[in-house]
This record gives C-alpha cells, sequence and structure tokens, in this order.
C-alpha cells in the first residue's frame, strides 16, 4: 500500500494518454469512490461523476478550449458544487483526494479549469440552479511519451518547479521564514503542501504558523488580474487542494487536527485569510 507521500510525489499533470481503454477492475475502484457522499472540511457536499467522451459530439469537445492539447483522453472526471461560503476550497479538496485515488491506481490526470455551465459536461452531471462546475479533469492511463504541446505547456508553466519554503511557510509573522527543521513533526505535511498542483502554477498558498503551538494559519495570495479570466476563483480551488495534501498527510503520520475559522487569525494586507489548522495532540 503506497503511502501518501509516495502517490503525492508520483501525481504529475498528464496530458497525453495511451490509446487503451481502463481495465475494468481498476474503473470500478475508482467509480466508487467518486459515487461516494464527499464533505468538505467546511460542509459544503460537491458531486462528482465520470463522463465517456463517446457520448459527447465531436464539437463539444471543441469547445473545451482543450482541443490539440490534451490527446486520447476518453474518460472525465467531472465535478459540481452550490456556489457558497468556501465552496470552491471544499470543491478543491474533495477532488483532489480523487486525483490522488486516480494516482494510486496507476491513472493520469490534470485540473482543467473554464467556462463548463452551458457544455454538455453540465448536462451529463445534471447541474442544478446555484451550482457551479469550475473544472473538469481527463483519466486514462498516461502515454509513455508526452506530445510535443505537452512538454511546451509543462515548461512555460514551470510545472516541475515549486518556490522553496522561505517563499511559503512563515513563523510568527511574514517576515520570518519557517525553516523544515522548526516545522517538526509538520514537515511532511508542509512538504506535500508545497508540491500541491495549481492554476498555472501560480503556488497562491501562504502558511503562518503561530510559534508557540501547533497552529497553521492557511492565506491566499491572489495573483492579480487572474480570476478576472474565469467564472470562479480557481485559486480558491488551489487552496482547498493544498489543504487536502496538508490533511492527508497529517492524518497518516498519526497527527490530529481539524479545521476550522479563527477570527484572531493574524491579519495581513496581501492575503486573504481561509482557514486554521489547528492541532488536536
Amino acid at each position: 500500500m503506497p503511502k501518501i507521500t509516495e502517490i503525492i510525489k508520483k501525481r504529475i499533470s498528464c496530458r497525453t494518454y495511451a490509446e487503451r481503454p481502463i481495465e475494468d477492475k481498476v474503473l470500478q475502484e475508482f467509480s466508487a469512490s467518486i459515487n461516494a457522499v464527499h464533505t468538505g472540511p467546511f460542509g459544503n457536499q460537491p458531486k462528482f461523476k465520470l463522463i465517456k467522451l463517446t457520448s459527447l459530439p465531436p464539437q463539444e469537445w471543441k469547445k473545451l478550449g482543450t482541443y490539440g492539447v490534451i490527446k486520447n483522453a476518453q474518460i472525465f472526471l467531472v465535478g459540481s458544487i452550490q456556489n457558497g461560503h468556501l465552496a470552491l476550497e471544499d470543491y478543491g479538496y474533495c477532488k483532489e483526494k480523487l486525483i490522488l485515488q486516480a494516482t494510486k491506481l496507476g491513472l493520469g490526470t490534470c485540473w482543467l479549469g473554464g467556462t463548463f455551465q452551458s457544455s454538455r459536461f453540465s448536462q451529463a452531471i445534471g447541474l442544478q440552479k446555484g451550482e457551479v462546475l469550475p473544472t473538469v479533469s481527463p483519466v486514462g492511463y498516461p502515454a509513455q511519451q508526452k506530445s510535443f504541446t505537452e512538454r511546451m505547456m509543462r515548461w512555460s508553466a514551470g510545472s516541475d518547479n515549486r518556490k522553496p519554503w522561505s517563499d511559503i511557510f512563515f513563523a510568527g509573522n511574514f517576515l520570518q521564514p519557517l525553516t523544515q527543521s522548526q516545522a517538526g513533526k509538520y514537515a511532511e505535511a508542509l512538504e506535500n503542501l508545497r508540491l500541491a498542483p495549481s492554476a498555472s502554477n501560480k503556488q497562491p498558498w501562504r502558511i503562518l504558523r503561530d510559534t508557540e503551538q501547533n497552529i497553521f494559519h492557511f492565506y491566499l495570495s491572489r495573483a492579480f488580474g487572474y480570476n478576472s479570466l474565469w467564472h470562479v476563483s480557481l485559486q480558491n480551488i488551489d487552496m482547498g487542494i493544498a489543504m487536502c495534501h496538508f490533511a492527508l498527510t497529517a492524518q497518516e503520520t498519526g497527527l490530529k487536527g481539524k479545521w476550522q475559522i479563527d477570527a484572531a487569525a493574524p491579519k495581513e494586507k496581501s492575503l486573504d485569510y481561509i482557514a486554521t489548522w489547528q492541532d488536536d495532540n
């Protein structure tokens, strides 16, 4: 049974897929995870569904805005959620758990954000009033060789690069970087958070540790003008993904804790406070 750190390190954004169907046993196991009830740390409940591309007409595929970028994908993981407070964080949290499950099963995936409200995807998942469909993800076996387009996209986005600890983790205040030795038993959880995927690899998370106790405040550093390109904030989804990596690693390493909203969390002008991890050990 692979550990969460191994799965997180194995996961990469896959845009080129092998031309072979997913094995029945693998598809059944993944479908069981998808069909379960999903509840995020803030109580919102996204719903997910696997959609076969063969059920969509060719013209609909072209409308995705990914034509020529995603190669040979036959199945997509589609998710929706009722729009509301911290809904996108819960969406990102729950979907990343499924993405990591797919990775564990040997499948490749890729987060795709865009405008899917009027697409066949929204019809297939039964999008209701007040719900948003923020992302879709191709699912399949990765091809042995990436396409030229994929290689160029990874290079231009710096997909294989991550910000250093000193840029995203802080101790006591945002002038003092948090070192791995200072992180202690939470070092692995923070490192796995650092490896989380994000839209355009912006890595918008900033984490402030209370130096007197194991409390971690999570903040969002918004990219200027970035969210105006989309109908939902992809960077709020990114926060949910990062929180998922942190919490799953903490759980596996025996660190008990819970998410909460802390009214006393320090304010920082350039950052949006999202939530706090309260250590219960």
